[in-house]
């Protein structure tokens, strides 16, 4: 089946309840489920009315929105595959995508219709596009002129694409990732099984949806719960919506959680419905899971994956946080995966020992698009190869040490930069931080940190660097320790390390 029809099963059995409900100032809606199948079904009818085929492509490029989801659901009704377009990217970045996967429609927002250059695609214009000039046709006539009509269905294969989604380059080029029906049906159960969504979630996109958000999207809507729209969001907005809205369930990643955290509203908000407070994207530093249990309503959970193994591969629930022994680990594996560790040789490792992470299961992807070689390096008898160093122990929790390729090999010593993180990230003034190896004619490789700092931070690096020699062997102590007043992210807030590499490199 696709994994869109959980969507319209809840339609079917709860018809009057709220599936979406919009707070986004003037914008203030409740759509229920039977309202919003019959746009999808509209929608979607509309799509194959400007292209037929099956499994072709269809991007959005667009922030969250509700029409951002009504695409996105429409999209899979038609039998298409979706191709997020983030907006938040650069042009350049954007063009080689859609050159790559050559849409034959692409649905945008107003505040996104520069974001890409000329394309041969139908263009739709969705959101506050007022204007079309660019457009060929927009989403409230298809809308109009579709009213009642049915999508074709085509039989489904569990190989068949749901969609391309590409990774986030900070290893490079990006790479187009292919998943399937099996990839996000997998996704969709391991979600419930892991968490216990129920009717009664309420979930607030606060993530982009050509991110991690969507993820939890068709898992809520399974057990027939409710979608959140606010403003864009910044930390403070988010919580102020947590609470005006009573979200129970929210998806950031790191970043967003220091932030609200650091946040002046964080003791006066009613944080009281959160029931899941899930972070995923990276790694969340210990010293921070001790001081946000109590904040965010002891609802802390994690989740794990890649774009090559959706989000779901490990989780961390609320519970497992009790025992202080896991504040550092990564979770254990859910319900649709096999987590192992693995040797240089191909050799799986015993738990303690530690190697490189691999995974098997549903949840991994068909292969990256157009890239036969890159796959066959990546998926290796039915191991999909992570890049992360660590180690499981005796209880199935996973302990994730560092990427291969960022382990800063100093004096003939292996540091790994997660580790320097965690005791870094403890000192009161640090906001954020990322550890990285630089060139050195005595160590090979010397440890180099750079550092935000908070507002009323009294620090300097003399004293960060007396700060961690005084918890770690000194061989893991940063030699340096840049500040700055903002570090290199990604679209979605995630540091970068290798550009932060680069930026101090000459300091």
């Amino acid at each position: 089946m696709m994994p869109v029809d959980n969507f319209f099963r809840s339609a079917a059995r709860w018809p009057d309840r709220i599936a979406v409900e919009i707070s986004a100032g003037a914008d203030q809606r409740k759509i229920n489920y039977a309202e919003l199948a019959a746009s999808v079904n509209a929608l979607a009818a509309g799509l194959q009315a400007i292209d037929p085929a099956p499994q072709s492509r269809v991007g959005i490029c667009a922030y969250n929105s509700f029409e951002h989801l009504l695409g996105w659901l429409a999209a899979y009704a038609a039998g298409k595959v979706w191709v997020p377009l983030n907006p938040r990217n650069g042009r350049d970045e954007l063009d080689r995508i859609i050159d790559l996967t050559t849409p034959s429609i692409i649905i945008f927002d107003a505040d996104c219709s520069e974001k890409f250059g000329p394309t041969s695609a139908h263009l739709v214009a969705g959101k506050d596009c007022a204007d079309t000039v660019r457009a060929h046709s927009s989403m409230i006539n298809l809308l109009t002129v579709n009213a009642g009509k049915m999508p074709r269905r085509y039989p489904a294969d569990g190989d068949d694409l749901q969609a391309i989604k590409f990774t986030g380059g900070s290893s490079g080029m990006p790479k187009g990732v292919m998943q399937t029906y099996r990839v996000f049906n997998s996704c969709i159960a391991s979600m419930i099984a892991s968490f216990g969504f129920d009717m009664n979630d309420r979930h607030l996109l606060a993530a982009p949806m050509t991110h991690g958000a969507n993820t939890m999207i068709l898992p809520i809507f399974a057990v027939g719960g409710t979608q959140l729209f606010m403003d864009q969001p910044s930390p403070g907005a988010i919580l102020e919506a947590i609470s005006s809205m009573r979200a129970t369930t929210i998806f950031v990643p790191p970043t967003v959680c220091y932030l609200m955290l650091e946040n002046d509203r964080i003791n006066d908000v009613d944080l009281s419905s959160l029931r899941h407070f899930i972070i995923g994207g990276a790694s969340i530093r210990p010293d921070v899971v001790a001081r946000a249990m109590p904040i965010f309503n002891h609802a802390m959970e994690t989740c794990f994956g890649q774009t090559e193994v959706p989000q779901i591969a490990i989780c961390m629930r609320a519970d497992d946080w009790q025992d202080p022994a896991n504040h550092a680990s990564t979770g254990r594996a859910t319900l649709m995966t096999q987590v192992g560790v693995m040797d240089a040789t191909g050799n799986l490792l015993p738990a303690g020992e530690t190697g490189e992470l691999v995974l098997a299961g549903d949840l991994v992807m068909k292969g990256y698009y157009k890239m036969p070689e890159k796959t066959a390096e990546t998926i290796s008898d039915g191991w999909l190869h992570t890049g992360d160093v660590g180690y499981i122990d005796e209880r199935g929790f996973v302990f994730i040490k560092d990427r291969i390729r960022d382990v800063v090999v100093t004096g003939g010593f292996n540091v790994y930069p997660n580790d320097v993180e965690a005791v870094l990230g403890q000192h009161p003034d640090v906001v954020e931080c990322v550890v990285f190896g630089l060139p050195d004619d005595k160590w090979g490789e010397a440890v180099h940190a750079a550092v935000e700092l908070s507002k009323l931070a009294k620090c300097d690096e003399a004293e960060l660097i007396d700060f961690v020699k005084s918890r770690l062997d000194s061989i893991k102590a940063p030699k340096r320790i840049h500040i700055t007043d903002a570090l290199p992210r990604s679209p979605v807030g995630k540091v970068l390390r290798r550009e932060a590499k680069t930026a101090f490199a000459t300091h």
